[in-house]
């Protein structure tokens, strides 16, 4: 079997320092290079070349860059009959950024008792640091003030970088994709970036876009401004949130 060499990026090294990302592997599908860390400038620089962290507890740092990627522009997300009548009936509520550490440590519970997790010490620690400093933004979905949903990740320009969402109830990881795609729509964002497709996202209106086209849109809307107050929302009920505009 074959060697392959991927880059190595030396922590010490400038922020910008990543290999271009046509140089991605098919196999697995858009590793692109090891190392590095994962401060607040590096990761900002990633996302804005479409390259994310993603690796185990027992690993170095991986960055990937797949192709194709999976995105959801905000005028195509599907919310199904079924969905909407539990956001009309649920007595849920919807907030942003008023819990961000508690989302990410409920998105970083193993799913299954026999697999860790991706979301290690060191990643919520980053990302922390990244909300503190307006970057990384959270949704949460609470019964009453018992948090039982959510998802997070990270704003530039006019796209959110999709990281990860959970569900202690049933379908409020989708009501909360819901609700941040109803209030990034408002706001005029163009793309939230989903990552990896899944059959999960495919029903819910995300479509995958080559790397070219991708690249292009990154190099467009990160540049554009976003209006910080979208940002801090204290609770209100989701149907009154999700359906103000019918």
């Amino acid at each position: 079997m074959s060697k392959i060499a991927l880059y190595w990026i030396d922590p010490d090294s400038p922020v910008n320092n990543f290999p271009p990302v046509e140089n991605a592997l098919p196999q697995p599908d858009g590793l692109l290079c090891f190392g590095g860390d994962l401060s607040e400038a590096r990761l900002l620089n990633a996302y804005e070349r479409g390259i994310f962290p993603w690796y185990s507890e027992d690993q170095p740092i991986m960055w990937w860059s797949p192709s194709p990627r999976c995105v959801i522009y905000p005028d195509e997300i599907i919310i199904r009959r079924s969905l909407r009548k539990t956001m009309r009936n649920s007595g849920y509520s919807f907030s942003m950024d008023r819990a961000f550490t508690e989302v990410i440590r409920a998105c970083a519970e193993p799913r299954d008792e026999d697999e860790g997790t991706w979301i290690t010490a060191e990643m919520q620690q980053a990302y922390t640091l990244l909300h503190q400093r307006g970057h990384a933004h959270s949704v949460e979905i609470w019964r009453g003030d018992r948090l039982v949903g959510g998802l997070y990740g990270v704003a530039i320009g006019r796209i959110f970088f999709g990281e990860s969402m959970f569900s202690n109830e049933r379908d409020t990881s989708k009501i909360a994709l819901a609700c941040l795609t109803q209030r990034l729509r408002r706001h005029r964002f163009r793309l939230i970036d989903a990552q990896v497709t899944s059959s999960h996202l495919l029903s819910l209106g995300a479509r995958e876009i080559d790397r070219k086209t991708f690249s292009s849109e990154l190099a467009e809307y990160c540049r554009m401004e976003n209006n910080i107050d979208i940002w801090q929302t204290e609770p209100m009920p989701v149907k009154e949130f999700y359906f103000s505009d019918e």
